[in-house]
């Protein structure tokens, strides 16, 4: 059994109920699963919304991951349980309060825990837990998202099975069904087939459920209104004289709304420490937005005064998509920007192997700052915002690269602080917490960045004009590769009224560019765009860029085989 499971199955959690009430909610407005989860109603945020100054928000984001990983969850986690330590503290010594944190995360995907990484509820004593709960079934709502999903696809299926009176081609249904698993088998499928009574048949695939755009709607929906609405706009087909066949078409709205209804609240859990933890919502961050649902983030910033919520992997990708389409649908912006880092990382974007990584080397170190500044220098000069770097600390980092990262950080001029939460919980995190409390005075006080929104295009910017600005200033690419038959689904977008839709770009987590196995921070690539896609509902257009899937693969020993259930019942292998 691994260190990170063995601790969370020896907490001692609080009842769920002694959580929200730690925060002002009672135990009648809640709707538990079972002593140590439960679900927020709608009506209930809203009340709270309505009566409380939001508090305020710190968006965690990373430099590009590696195959190692960088613990940015884990991060979150520790800088919660900082922020709350450090308020423990002050109010223990008789100082004035530092105030509470919340956390609002996302639900990990069963696809990469039964893939390759494992469980995804933070690790050592920086954990969200029950962690089993959190990593398998939860509370059900990506089994709700996928029901909805697909039941749209099969009343699309039915419709035309029954006579076809909208006259759906198809040969341009766009609509996948979804697994919440890696299964590649799928990503091509032919269905229809067994007779007249088998539907008619056609070329199909699944996509995985957190690449849908149900889940992407799910997680940007402000009530159950707004999330009926998009679901009704979400384009499932075109008609054969090329018009688009929605949702509202197929009459499936009110039906996949129903089927979320209860999914749409918040799920409220605990840290290791008992930080109260939303946890909701899972898109990938690079084949999706990458960010938990506005629902959690906004519920955090009503119950706490610091709301700690991360974007999935890089600036790049998480960050990009949090500023740039996340934070219009929420009417929020962060107050400071927690960057995580690490020195493994920093040395394997300066050209260092991964069986390499735990060997000293301070000048392959200091060679990949160049990835970690460009995603600073992004930050602070398209977005106006005030990063604070967390220096994730793992065992084999020396103390010589450890000071010499804080050392070359502090001269670029962003706060950077080793943390070590995995191994000390919230008492690991203080000195991060304290260096985002600073950040946070110092914005609030006029001396930093104005606090105006800043994107990195504008929404009057045609499609091709966002990809090109997003490529530039967020990849520092040289351009953008896009194919005459692209630029064609984009010229329709655009005459069907969708061009001034946010862009939200898949590409490979790995590199700046589209292609993975450029590390570090390189410069005049081209971005290639292989294919768009309309997520009319969510409000974006996907780019899909390089050889991104959104249905990925199992590798060739995938975690599952080492989960397993022992005698008395006890999960084993998460991690």
């Amino acid at each position: 059994m691994s260190i990170d499971l063995e601790i969370a199955q020896a907490a001692s959690l609080k009842r769920i109920t002694e959580i929200a009430e730690s925060v002002g909610v009672p135990t009648e407005d809640l709707v538990p699963y079972g002593w140590t989860k439960a679900k927020v109603p709608l009506p209930v945020l809203e009340r709270i919304e309505q009566e409380r100054t939001p508090g305020r928000l710190v968006l965690v984001t990373a430099m590009s991951p590696t195959p190692a990983g960088e613990g940015k969850t884990t991060t979150s986690i520790g800088l919660a349980d900082g922020l709350n330590e450090r308020n423990r503290r002050r109010a223990a010594a008789g100082e004035p309060a530092t105030g509470n944190a919340v956390l609002a995360l996302r639900e990990p995907s069963l696809g990469p825990v039964f893939g390759m990484k494992g469980g995804a509820a933070g690790g050592g004593y920086a954990q969200v837990v029950p962690m089993e709960d959190i990593n398998l079934h939860f509370t059900g709502d990506f089994n709700a998202i996928a029901l909805a999903n697909n039941l749209a696809a099969a009343m699309l299926d039915n419709h035309i099975h029954h006579g076809n009176s909208l006259d759906v081609d198809v040969r341009r249904i766009h609509i996948k069904r979804v697994v919440d698993l890696n299964d590649r088998a799928l990503r091509g499928t032919t269905i229809g087939l067994g007779g007249l009574n088998g539907g008619v048949p056609r070329e199909d695939g699944f996509d995985i459920v957190v690449a849908s755009e149900v889940m992407a709607i799910f997680c940007l929906a402000t009530s159950l209104a707004d999330l009926r609405e998009r679901l009704s706009r979400i384009v499932l087909a075109h008609t054969r004289d090329r018009k688009p066949v929605t949702v509202a078409d197929i009459g499936a709205a009110g039906a996949m709304t129903a089927l979320l209804r209860d999914a749409l609240a918040p799920n409220l859990v605990q840290t290791l420490e008992h930080t109260p933890a939303f946890i909701h919502g899972g898109p990938f961050a690079n084949i999706a937005h990458g960010c938990n649902s506005v629902l959690a983030t906004r519920a955090a910033m009503a119950l706490g005064d610091w709301a700690v919520t991360e974007a999935g992997f890089g600036a790049d990708l998480g960050a990009e998509k949090f500023l740039d389409i996340k934070t219009q649908s929420a009417g929020i912006w962060p107050d400071v920007v927690c960057v995580v880092a690490t020195v493994r990382a920093l040395k394997y974007h300066g050209g260092v192997e991964k069986a390499d990584l735990e060997t000293e080397n301070v000048e392959a170190m200091l060679a990949g700052m160049a990835n970690l500044e460009h995603h600073l220098t992004v930050l602070r000069e398209v977005y106006g915002l005030t990063p604070v770097v967390s220096l994730n600390r793992f065992p084999s980092d020396t103390d010589a690269e450890v000071a010499a990262a804080v050392a070359h950080l502090r001269e670029f001029g962003v706060r950077a602080v080793p943390a070590e939460h995995w191994a000390h919980g919230g008492e690991g995190a203080l000195d991060l917490a304290d260096a985002v409390i600073a950040a946070a005075a110092e914005r609030e006080s006029g001396s930093g960045e104005d606090r105006t929104p800043r994107r990195s295009y504008e929404l009057s910017d045609s499609p091709e004009e966002k990809l090109r600005k997003i490529a530039s200033r967020i990849y520092r690419a040289g351009g953008v590769d896009i194919p005459s038959s692209v630029a064609a689904k984009l010229r329709r977008f655009v005459a069907e009224g969708y061009g001034e839709l946010p862009v939200c770009v898949a590409k490979t987590q790995y590199s700046l560019s589209s292609d993975p196995s450029l590390r570090g921070a390189p410069e005049g690539h081209t971005l290639t765009v292989r294919d768009v896609r309309l997520s009319a509902g969510a409000g974006f257009i996907v780019a899909i860029c390089g050889d991104i899937m959104t249905m990925p693969g199992l590798p060739a020993s995938p975690s599952a085989e080492r989960i397993d259930v022992d005698a008395e019942g006890q999960i084993t292998g998460l991690f």
